[in-house]
């Protein structure tokens, strides 16, 4: 089975910092992209930040100059290092793999995933 799994997020205070890491597990062959996204309350889920498989990356500008995304590719592993954490940053994030390739016993199969989700609070 093939799967992303986020770390635990967790409350920060603000201007503190967090790291959440996303693993792939499973007979992955290979990942385009992997991107994190957030869902604040009363929100639609936006793009946060996501790197490829080249290692290009891209950021929504809020979060541009504060956040960083890199990866791990022998690992199947995308990390979100976030810093200088705003009350505004509050939200579920959600990791997702686009055009995922995997190997279920002799089919080869090409899909996206996502992640369960993981709470990151910023607060004092």
């Amino acid at each position: 089975q093939v799967q992303l799994v986020e770390s635990r997020g967790g409350l920060v205070q603000p201007g503190g910092s967090l790291r959440l890491s996303c693993v792939a597990s499973g007979s992955i062959l290979s990942i385009d992209s992997i991107g994190w996204y957030r869902r604040a309350p009363g929100k639609q889920r936006e793009l946060v930040a996501e790197i490829s498989s080249a290692g290009s990356t891209n950021y929504t500008d809020s979060v541009k100059g504060r956040f960083i995304i890199t990866r791990d590719g022998a690992k199947n592993t995308v990390y979100l290092q976030m810093n200088r954490l705003k009350p505004e940053d509050t939200a579920v994030y959600y990791c997702r793999a686009v055009r995922l390739t995997y190997r279920s016993g002799s089919t080869i199969f090409t899909g996206d995933r996502w992640g369960a989700g993981t709470q990151v609070t910023v607060s004092s």
